[in-house]
């Protein structure tokens, strides 16, 4: 079997095992497993031997003409470089494990079969992008991944925050779409084509003539996908769905896919200066503030979340400077070591019963009731944190060492500009980002009160694919030795200056946290659950209300003053409160989109109602008013029409006299 049709395969599977159990999940329920784990394992499989096959070595092209248009064609194409068959094996892994994974923690669930259905075709849009060598047949891909999206997020659709979350994904990832598709079609209409490699060709050859507003333009659609700032707020709100949802598109799929396509597409981008600039103040932006906005919030999986928003800042950072090795390095580094946190964090709500890091605190014995959740998760905190030699040290340095070689003027890839500005804000994010993961790992497992609820043992199916992405987590960050022909032969060995100055931080980072800790639970009371806010014995109504009042975390039925002892609240101080929502940007586009399009529609429905239907109403009034002079007229009394008929003949003789009489 030819490469081509092997790589055909790999996002064929999971979409006829998404259609398959869409069709079969109500009347053969018994297939719906299999057909969500072994499309996804035949699909990794084939993506291994696609890998093997291209090793690195030249892309492999394959196009057919999907239909005549008659100007700019539209073409089935493969386009499989190192960096395609690299981004589709992390595919195949997270998505197989995610299957996995979905089987033990929805095994009660109803909608299941809708879940793993979805997830399936999830994974073959992915694929499809990554596969993709036409930018139209890239589009279908990205679309079909944010429906999916839309769908999966808002999986338990019966929780508000469910279905607020789902909208809010999709309206702020459209929002950057619209201009992603007027950029394509420009890109598409200088180039004369939308295959991959003609783009970059005319690129090459200096024949496209609007650069900056093109890259401008795809740049909107790629901050919307992969939250970049300023549209990275639907991504903490995504939260609501699944944890497997959280691992499996935070992970390795839709963020990451704008980030694919950057480096898919740089030398587009690296056609302009300005553009080049404006990804690394995105880039450095979407580091700083979401670290900071981590280390302050409550919710295990909202720290995860601007995590990761924080990590593809990173990745976009090493766009920024030209270096589209670094990013990929980091993207599959991050892949794997985030879907770990994600999936360990599930398993910790599954034990534990909540989400929050306050109530976590208070109790005992968490780690102990689930000791896989704990090596794992702290092994993947390690690589987050880019600790040697975990991988995210090696990919992280990868980063800082190319904003390094730009800053110094050893390249001229990027601006100087844009190598400081990744830099500095890189070094930063590196002390934020230990001192959050730190935080979460101490409040999770080194808690104080209560004893840890005992659910029993986790299903292995959910132990078990801890433990396969743990070794990528730790291992994975090595392969800039063995494997350097995937990634342009970019040289990926750490550079001293920044390794010594990234791992300091980090380090700084990590310590200041635990002194903070050490701190805060030497002055916290010693009770075993903190102040009751709301007493045991209170209805539920009322619980909810006394701690929505107080923004205490609940568990079970008593509601908890906020921890004393989360470092957190020390280490930012009055910034805490800013931090904890956002910075605010969800109520500045409250501000200047939500209300005045709010508005308008209220204008809207006023001209409606008020104007356009005072016509509609003024129209059908008129004939009702003629009809019913008419009607009065009609009594069936003969005489009346007889009277009528003689005065109307006598008006009509006086006014014939009147008128001879006039000429």
């Amino acid at each position: 079997m030819t490469t081509t049709t092997l790589a055909v395969l790999v996002p064929l599977l999971p979409f006829l095992g998404a259609a398959a159990g869409l069709l079969l999940g109500r009347t053969a329920p018994g297939y719906v497993r299999p057909l969500a784990v072994l499309p996804s394992l035949t699909s990794l499989a084939l993506a291994v031997l696609v890998a093997v096959r291209q090793g690195g070595g030249q892309a492999i092209n394959a196009a057919t003409e999907l239909t005549p248009t008659g100007s700019v064609p539209i073409e089935l194409a493969l386009h499989i470089d190192g960096f395609a068959a690299l981004v589709a094996v992390l595919v195949g892994v997270v998505a197989s494990c995610v299957q996995i994974y979905s089987t033990g923690y929805l095994r009660d669930d109803p909608r299941y079969p809708s879940y793993a259905a979805l997830v399936s075709l999830f994974t073959s849009a992915m694929l499809l992008v990554v596969y993709s060598g036409d930018l139209i047949v890239l589009l279908v891909g990205w679309e079909v991944m944010g429906i999916c999206s839309y769908f999966l997020v808002g999986h338990y659709w019966e929780t508000p925050e469910a279905r607020a979350a789902s909208i809010k994904a999709f309206l702020v990832t459209k929002l950057g779409d619209v201009p992603f598709l007027i950029g394509l079609f420009a890109l598409g209409t200088d180039a004369g084509s939308f295959r991959i490699t003609t783009v970059l060709g005319t690129v090459a050859s200096g024949g496209l003539h609007h650069p900056t507003l093109i890259a401008l333009l795809l740049l909107a659609g790629v901050a919307g996908k992969s939250a970049l700032f300023p549209l990275h707020t639907w991504l903490p709100d995504a939260m609501a769905g699944p944890t497997p949802v959280s691992a499996l598109i935070h992970a390795a799929t839709m963020v990451a896919a704008g980030i694919y396509f950057v480096a898919r597409l740089l030398p587009v981008f690296q056609a302009s200066s300005a553009a080049m600039v404006v990804l690394a103040v995105m880039a450095a932006v979407t580091m700083a503030g979401s670290a900071l906005a981590a280390l302050a919030q409550d919710d295990i999986k909202r720290v995860l979340a601007y995590s990761t928003i924080g990590q593809l800042g990173y990745m976009a950072g090493a766009l920024a400077v030209g270096d589209r090795g670094a990013a990929v390095f980091h993207l599959l580094s991050h892949g794997a070591f985030k879907a770990l946190l994600f999936l360990a964090a599930g398993v910790i709500i599954h034990a534990s019963g909540t989400n929050s890091l306050a109530v976590m605190s208070r109790m005992t014995g968490l780690r102990s009731r689930v000791p896989d959740a704990y090596w794992t998760m702290t092994v993947a905190l390690l690589a987050l944190a880019a600790i040697p030699p975990f991988s995210g040290f090696f990919s992280k340095e990868a980063v800082l060492g190319a904003a390094e070689h730009v800053a110094t003027g050893h390249t001229e890839h990027a601006p100087g500009s844009a190598g400081w500005i990744v830099l500095v804000a890189g070094l930063v994010t590196a002390v934020l980002t230990a001192a959050y993961a730190t935080r979460l790992w101490l409040l999770a497992f080194h808690g104080r009160g209560v004893e840890a609820p005992a659910h029993g043992k986790e299903p292995r199916s959910m132990t078990v694919v801890l433990w396969v992405l743990a070794v990528p987590s730790l291992a994975f960050g090595l392969a800039y030795g063995p494997l350097p022909d995937w990634f342009d032969g970019r040289d990926l060995t750490p550079v001293l200056t920044t390794s010594v100055l990234g791992t300091g931080l980090a380090l700084v980072g990590g310590i200041v946290t635990y002194g903070a800790w050490r701190h805060t639970t030497a002055l916290a009371p010693r009770v075993p659950m903190g102040a009751v806010v709301a007493h045991p014995d209170a209805e539920p109504a009322q619980v909810e209300a006394e701690a929505i009042a107080s923004h205490a975390p609940v568990f079970g039925d008593v509601a908890y003053a906020p921890d004393p002892a989360d470092p957190g609240r020390l280490l930012l101080g009055p910034l805490h409160r800013h931090a904890a929502v956002g910075f605010h940007l969800d109520a500045v586009y409250n501000v200047l989109f939500v209300r005045p399009v709010q508005a308008g529609a209220a204008l809207v429905r006023f001209l409606d109602r008020e104007v356009v239907d005072t016509y509609v109403r003024g129209a059908a009034a008129l004939p009702r008013l003629l009809g019913a002079a008419v009607r009065r007229a009609q009594t069936g009394n003969v005489q009346t029409y007889v009277s009528a008929l003689l005065a109307g003949t006598v008006v009509l003789v006086v006014a014939a006299v009147l008128v001879a009489t006039g000429a």
